[in-house]
């Protein structure tokens, strides 16, 4: 054996036995990569960006409309959100406006039902109390005929009378009214008052216009003359208050009617009526409108007949063939005469026909104007309908208008007329 041997049996021996070597886990060798060395850089896969980019879907379509439109990815990007904002918030305003206004129906609906549940509630409440039975029970009913009476108050109207038995004159004193309706735009009326007997109606007398006043005073004084005692017993004396218009049909506020054998004409008379509601006698033979314009140089009037309306029904159809005759009269001779077109099968013919007459002004107080609606008839004689009489003694509206045209030289003055009843020498043409 040799000393180097023997050298390490020896040492061997005194290390003791052999220890059982343990094994270490072995742990995974991680490779640092130096990131700042360029070669690594570009060894290192640049796929990554792309990929995600083609996880978007409609991504190539946005860039090749970018590409397209001339500007940045990012750009249409953020012009395609904003639009999409926008549109939804119009969308939201839209759908929160219908729900406020479906909540306010709702809640009007509601208020109403039960507006209308508790007033039927309350009444159902009121019939099952018996007390209220009893009241209405013991309640006296309003008087029908009080009420009716407030209703048709049209105001009432003061006259005398007096009777004179050896001229046979009745003497008729209108003294004034009270309490009319008005009848005018401005609360008022301008009233005025015809005076006549029927059943006859041959004198008319017409009292002045007062302006703008409900409770007028009149104080004039009428006087039929030659009605015996015994006829004035079958006649009935008549006031009838008119609203005057210069412009349109007077509106006849009511009427007063006194039987004359219901009073003692051999005493004064004087009391108060109440005005009755008109029975629809009066203005049956229509209206007629006209105008008049007189000029003193030159001595020239010009009559315009306009139109009339609801004339009297003269032929058998129900209809008349209206025209007007226009007569300039003096001291009871005709001094010129003229007419209208006919106008067929109408009770309200427009004319707007101009006539003129050359009266010189020293005779306008000496003529008359007679303006008469005739029904022509062409087998038989044609038929006065009604007529108006203007000028020096004309009295009422006509005598009104004839004034007015006189103290308004050059000037057109325009008005309607009542037709009055035609004389019978005046029924041929």
């Amino acid at each position: 054996m040799s000393p180097t041997l023997g050298a390490q049996i020896r040492w061997r021996r005194e290390a003791g036995p052999p220890e059982t070597p343990v094994e270490e886990s072995k742990e995974p060798e991680v490779t640092k990569m130096n990131t700042t060395d360029p070669a690594l850089i570009s060894s290192t896969p640049t796929t990554t960006v792309a990929q995600v980019q083609e996880t978007i879907p409609g991504q190539e379509k946005v860039a090749e409309m970018a590409r397209k439109m001339n500007m940045e990815t990012w750009q249409l990007v953020a012009i395609l959100v904003g639009v999409a904002v926008v549109v939804l918030g119009i969308c939201f305003c839209c759908i929160r406006r219908c729900f406020r206004k479906r909540r306010s129906k709702d809640g009007k609906k509601g208020m109403k039902g039960v507006d209308l549940k508790s007033v039927q509630l309350l009444g159902s409440a009121y019939k099952e109390k018996p007390d209220m039975e009893e009241l209405t029970e013991n309640a006296e009913e309003p008087d029908d005929g009080d009420s009716k009476k407030e209703e048709q108050k049209l105001g009432k109207l003061q006259y005398k009378l007096e009777y004179d038995f050896n001229s046979n004159s009745l003497s008729v004193t209108v003294i004034q009214a009270e309490d009319l309706p008005a009848l005018d735009m401005g609360g008022t009326s301008d009233p005025y008052v015809k005076v006549y007997l029927l059943p006859d109606k041959k004198k008319k007398f017409e009292t002045k216009v007062h302006r703008k006043t409900l409770s007028p005073v009149f104080n004039e004084t009428f006087v039929f003359k030659n009605v015996p005692y015994a006829d004035a017993m079958n006649k009935t004396l008549v006031f009838a208050i008119f609203d005057f218009d210069r412009f349109s049909k007077h509106d006849q506020i009511g009427e007063v009617k006194v039987p004359l054998c219901q009073v003692d004409l051999a005493q004064t008379i004087e009391e108060w009526r109440e005005l009755q509601s008109v029975e629809g006698e009066g203005g049956q033979l229509g209206d007629i409108c006209f105008s008049l314009r007189y000029v003193p140089t030159a001595g020239k009037l010009t009559v315009v007949i306009l139109e009339a309306k609801n004339l009297k029904k003269m032929d058998v159809g129900g209809l008349s063939d209206p025209y007007v005759k226009i007569a300039l009269m003096q001291n009871g001779k005709r001094l010129k005469k003229k007419k209208t077109s006919i106008k067929k099968c109408t009770l309200n013919p427009y004319y707007n026909e101009s006539f003129a007459f050359e009266v010189p002004f020293e005779q306008m107080q000496k003529v008359n104007l007679v303006i008469t609606v005739v029904d022509y008839d062409r087998i038989g004689t044609s038929e006065p309908i009604g007529k108006v009489v203007l000028g020096y003694n004309a009295s009422g509206t006509e005598l009104r208008h004839w004034s007015d045209m006189l103290a308004s030289p050059r000037r057109p003055i325009a008005q309607w007329h009542t037709l009055k009843d035609p004389d019978d020498g005046e029924k041929k043409d």
